[in-house]
């Protein structure tokens, strides 16, 4: 099997430098359209090899910035650099080669594979399409990507409706792995699945990813999921990055008031370390065409004082990690206490 298209050893594969994505929504032909800023400025760098996990509540900007990232859309402000190249600057047919660096995995498996069309023809298309190998060669290199996703040869005459969820998805992987993309951007890959193979699609991609220096973005709800794959963890709210940095210290001493509050509200977290008594989060996620004046968590957070309603807190390093808190010293002060 071939290695990924990778840079120099110990290069990020993709790195964002204050990305946004502001949406136009019409009002009428004489009205000014509305604006929706779906994702706020967000920075980030994934390495070869590693998964950057991002994280957040429905609405909070994770699909948009994976589409951003896997060149569906473009952003509207901030850099993105795949493979060093900085794509919101590059030609069209520069992009049009960085596509190939990155794939995606789908939420869904039963939608995302062409229902009319034989498992050895859908692996095979996108190499049809970018490249110019010969039909033998792309139908073995079909077959041997089928057997590294765990499927067996015979598995390439048949169609889609013929597999269970956890196997489509293993096929939704190996056509992603297709094109030897550097990075793997995965949008809830498991959420469809039932629990038991949930965790084999998980090993998989965590095996596919030592074997073959893959990085993932890997977009996700679900803590209990992000914890047994991730190496870092962004988690986002109304498009802004609140809390930023390795997964050991996100998930043994939150210090947003947001990341507390989703690990204290996921099953099996609370009480492994973190401190945390569950609680539900209350209130509703407030309307991104009229975000909140200060801090976008202000609303919602029970520790909220009057500079948090008119200032917007920026990003800052704090105990290894970056939060988007005016009050966090005072939670790395009671981490201290608890641990």
């Amino acid at each position: 099997m071939s290695t990924p298209q990778t840079l120099s050893s110990g290069a990020p594969v993709v790195t964002a430098n204050n990305l946004r994505q502001v949406y136009k929504i019409s009002r009428g032909v004489l009205r000014e359209p509305d604006r929706l800023q779906a994702v706020g400025g967000v920075s980030f760098s994934v390495y070869p090899g590693k998964t950057l996990a991002v994280v957040g509540e429905s609405g909070c900007g994770k699909s948009t910035l994976a589409r951003m990232v896997s060149l569906i859309e473009m952003p509207s402000e901030g850099e993105l650099r795949l493979d060093g190249v900085d794509v919101v600057k590059a030609s069209a047919e520069v992009r049009h080669a960085l596509r190939r660096t990155v794939q995606l995995v789908f939420q869904n498996p039963y939608g995302s594979l062409n229902p009319r069309k034989k498992i050895g023809a859908i692996l095979e298309a996108p190499l049809e399409i970018n490249t110019e190998m010969k039909a033998s060669e792309r139908a073995e290199k079909a077959r041997s990507m089928l057997a590294l996703v765990g499927l067996r040869p015979e598995h390439y005459d048949r169609y889609p409706h013929m597999f269970s969820g956890g196997q489509r998805q293993r096929i939704a992987i190996a056509r992603a792995l297709m094109l030897n993309p550097a990075l793997v951007v995965a949008d809830e890959p498991v959420s469809a699945l039932d629990v038991s193979i949930q965790a084999q699609v998980l090993n998989l991609l965590a095996d596919l990813q030592q074997e073959l220096g893959l990085a993932y973005l890997f977009i996700s709800h679900d803590l209990g999921v992000v914890k047994h794959i991730a190496h870092d963890v962004l988690v986002m709210y109304l498009g802004h990055a609140v809390e930023q940095g390795e997964k050991k210290a996100i998930f043994s001493s939150p210090l947003h008031p947001y990341t507390q509050a989703l690990l204290a509200s996921t099953p099996g977290l609370v009480g492994t370390g973190t401190g945390l008594a569950r609680r539900v989060l209350t209130g509703e996620l407030p309307s991104p065409l009229n975000p909140p004046s200060g801090c976008v968590f202000s609303t919602r957070c029970p520790h909220a004082v009057d500079r948090c309603r008119v200032e917007r807190p920026v990003l800052r390093e704090l105990e290894g990690r970056k939060v988007a808190c005016h009050e966090a010293e005072q939670f790395t002060q009671t981490a201290a206490l608890q641990h």
